[in-house]
């Protein structure tokens, strides 16, 4: 028996694992400061320097004597898969930066006999996504043991490498941020590399000894290694595929040809459903060029493999859109259900669309796949053929995201209101990966304003804290010298937007009082306090904020330039001033939860002088409201909510407030983004009413055939933005009421505001279990039904009256009337 019939006839498999401490702990305790930082294993390159971008594939073949039971850390830069014997077993690395470089780890059990691990790792340098760190390309992998540190790892073992032939690559540019697209070269790509077959391995070149030990005298490009914090990414299949439409196309670029039932190939379009749903191949004669639109049905993040057979010199390209256009010049989308009379089209460069190009070289069953992930509902499948017959075996999508399950409930006596819950959700999961994004199709960023709404909603909807806490712990690595964080990280395009610093520590303070965790908050504790120095270092003695550069945006509303309030060019301005007070708030809750009293005096002193500054320069009295600027001639909601939020209104004035809202009466309104502030605003002004009759343009979201939550009102960029998602939070904590009393939600305040609704039911997911609340009007009042899980005591309140809460069922009458 050969070699290779062993690993295809004995496959062995790795499961990812979380660890709970780093590796080599023992290191420490027995080898003195300087020589506790290196691992046995070290990173390993090509022997030759090539310029990104690049593809590169590692082997190790190797030999047990008897089943081993083994665990291994896995990372690379930028990119990796891991292979075993022919299997995937995982990728890599979870995204991080350079003093936090994340390793995945595996472990299993491999019978006796030969094996072969391959690592398959990409570089794409300058076309890399922006949320991709990268310092010099390379892999490593260390065994947990070290018995088997001489077998296995790199800088030991007989790793070989050789750059992967076939692969050039590409710029979305309509998909700005999100890395380059591959296009693949049949006739030139590396079949049977990931057995470890083909020829041109070499000896791998020893870069640089691994370490996880900042003390290490390393260089300052040598990333600091750290146990992958979050599980798996989701990978599983999608069967939803419907083939909408097929086509014969002429030669040439097919975004300015229209999708008309007319020119639909019904009698191929069975055979083409066939085929998408792996029921049966298909043949594309030779001199074809098919045009095919398949729709998922459903917004998805996925790996798209295609597995073909002959059909040399063929072209295969998959596109996605999240949304076909009503016009060639690709301005706006209408119902997204509908493809009649559409485009495939991109609204900027790539007009075809934006995803990955194979071209054939003739063998048999050809596996081609995408690098990265694409995403979208609608993928268009453009195949052209040349002299040879092509065999369409096979076509995959597996779906990719955190897996982010939602486990809260909702619903009530509005309907409509339901139609929001499913679109909302899906929107947090297809912006949630290895960090959260902004949207999946652009850019792809961890941007602190969709972050802290995203992990709010989180909270309400899962037990699940693993992404929130990456998120708030990775802003604080994000800080510069002068104490700002970076808007988004990570990101090796670096942007400032010192507003989004004040809002980190909203997140913290948000995480801390849903989840609780004392070490954690001595640990961000000092990057709160130099983002508050920073910005109390631009305060001027009369209380002006003055000076601070960067992009002061609050939100996109279509009255302010660049999203920049009148009069916050530089910082200034009614809704910074409050937006600071609530951090210095904020901030001295959590100096007064792990007992340092005089800062929290201190940020407190601090946020009164503020107040009271705030109320000098900005109240307008004859219209009972704060004007944006020192002109006092420009009024938004923003700096109302903002107000309120920070308690700049008496309870007179918030009277006149709500008059003043119900009417609008002329302030610049909140968009779909910073309307979760003005809902928060809401909250504490008991008006649910208006929250709901807010929600006008979530209602309307199915009605267009979205699938989920978008970036703004129509005409909208992006389909999927999950800034948006924020009413299930607001269904959750303000509708029903449910949120933390205390510290780490150790008890609950229960405070339901119905509005205009007859009923609202639901539940939030809690440690100790579920918190169940229903409440029902009467002719009287309400009556409430609520449960709490054993350990689990709190407080009642509807229309001014508390009742206490204990663990268990009870119900609660309430006359109002």
């Amino acid at each position: 028996m050969s070699e290779r019939d062993s690993i295809i006839l004995k496959p062995s498999r790795l499961t990812r694992v979380i660890l709970d401490q780093p590796p080599f702990a023992n290191r420490r305790a027995s080898n003195p400061w300087d020589g506790a930082g290196p691992w046995a294993a070290s990173w390993i390159c090509l022997p030759e320097v090539r310029t990104a971008p690049f593809v590169a594939a590692y082997r190790l073949r190797f030999r047990l004597n008897e089943p081993t039971a083994l665990r291994v850390h896995v990372t690379a830069d930028e990119r990796y898969e891991l292979f075993l014997d022919g299997a995937r077993v995982g990728r890599g690395s979870e995204r991080g930066d350079v003093l936090h470089w994340f390793f995945e780890s595996y472990e299993g059990r491999l019978e006796a006999g030969a094996h072969v691990l391959v690592a398959r790792v990409w570089t794409l340098g300058e076309q890399a996504p922006y949320a991709q760190i990268s310092t010099a390309p390379g892999f490593l992998l260390a065994a947990d043991t070290s018995e088997l540190s001489e077998l296995l790892d790199t800088g030991k073992a007989n790793w070989e490498v050789k750059a992967l032939r076939g692969y050039t690559f590409q710029s979305p540019l309509a998909a700005w941020g999100t890395g380059a697209n591959v296009v693949i070269d049949g006739e030139q790509f590396d079949w049977g590399f990931d057995t470890g077959e083909g020829e041109g391995w070499q000896a791998a070149k020893i870069l640089r000894p691994a370490t996880d030990d900042p003390c290490f005298n390393t260089s300052s490009q040598n990333p600091l290694l750290t146990p992958a914090t979050l599980p798996p990414m989701l990978d599983q299949a999608i069967t939803t595929g419907i083939v909408r439409h097929v086509a014969a196309v002429p030669a040439g670029p097919v975004s300015k040809i229209q999708i008309r039932q007319a020119d639909h190939l019904a009698d191929e379009a069975e055979n083409w459903q066939r085929f998408v749903q792996g029921a049966a191949p298909w043949i594309i004669p030779a001199h074809t060029r098919r045009r095919v639109i398949v729709d998922l049905a459903q917004y998805y993040c996925a790996y798209h493999h295609l597995e073909v057979s002959g059909g040399k010199g063929a072209h295969v390209e998959l596109h996605w859109q999240e949304s076909l256009y009503d016009t060639a010049e690709a301005k706006t989308k209408g119902n997204r259900d509908a493809i009649e009379g559409k485009y495939f089209i991109t609204t900027w460069h790539l007009k075809d669309g934006i995803g990955d190009r194979f071209e054939t070289d003739g063998g048999a069953h050809r596996r081609y796949e995408s690098l990265w992930w694409h995403c979208g509902r609608y993928v268009q499948i453009l195949i052209e053929t040349a002299g040879e017959p092509l065999t369409l075996h096979r076509l995959a999508f597996q779906e990719t995201r955190y897996p982010l399950e939602r486990s809260a409930r909702f619903s009530s006596s509005n309907p409509a209101m339901n139609t929001i819950v499913p679109l909302a959700w899906r929107a947090l999961q297809v912006c949630a990966h290895e960090t959260y994004f902004d949207c999946p199709y652009f850019e792809q960023l961890q941007y602190i304003g969709d972050a802290r709404i995203e992990s709010l909603v989180t909270f309400v909807s899962t037990l699940d804290q693993r992404l929130p806490r990456k998120a708030a712990q990775i802003f604080d690595w994000s800080r510069s010298a002068n104490g700002l964080t970076q808007s988004r990280y990570p990101s090796g395009i670096r942007q400032i937007i010192p507003a989004f610093s004040l809002l980190w520590i909203g997140m913290v303070h948000d995480y801390f009082m849903w989840r609780g965790d004392p070490k954690a908050t001595r640990e961000l504790l000092p990057g709160i306090r130099s983002v508050l120095e920073y910005w109390l270092l631009h305060v001027s003695g009369d209380g002006a904020i003055i000076g601070i550069p960067g992009w002061n945006y609050l939100d996109w509303t279509p009255d302010w330039q660049v999203g920049v309030p009148p009069g916050g060019s530089s910082g200034g301005g009614a809704s910074f001033s409050f937006l600071l007070q609530i951090s210095l708030l904020h901030a001295a809750e959590m100096e007064d939860q792990v007992g340092v009293a005089e800062n929290a005096q201190r940020w407190r002193r601090t946020a009164s002088a503020l107040a009271a500054a705030a109320r000098d320069r900005y109240w307008v009295e004859h219209r009972g409201l704060y004007a944006d600027d020192e002109g006092r001639t420009h009024f938004s909601e923003h700096a109302q909510a903002l107000g309120v939020l920070a308690g700049g209104f008496s309870e007179a004035e918030k009277e006149n407030l709500i008059t003043t809202l119900t009417d609008s009466n002329g302030l610049t309104r909140t968009t779909i983004y910073f309307s979760h502030y003005f809902f928060e605003a809401l909250r504490q002004l008991h008006q649910p009413s208006l929250l709901i009759d807010r929600l006008d343009l979530w209602l309307t979201l199915h009605q267009l055939g979205l699938k989920t939550t978008v970036e703004m009102p129509e005409p909208t960029r992006s389909d999927c933005h999950a800034w948006s998602s924020h009413p299930l939070f607001h269904y959750g904590a303000t509708l029903l009421g449910i949120r933390p009393a205390s510290w780490g939600f150790a008890t609950v305040s229960i405070a339901p505001q119905l509005g205009t609704l007859q009923w609202i039911q639901g539940s939030m997911p809690h440690l100790l279990g579920e918190i169940q609340v229903r409440v029902q009007r009467n002719r009287h009042g309400i009556e409430a039904t609520v449960t709490l899980p054993d350990g689990l005591h709190g407080t009642f309140e509807y229309a001014g009256k508390q009742r206490p809460l204990v663990a268990g069922t009870q119900t609660l009458v309430l006359n109002t009337a």
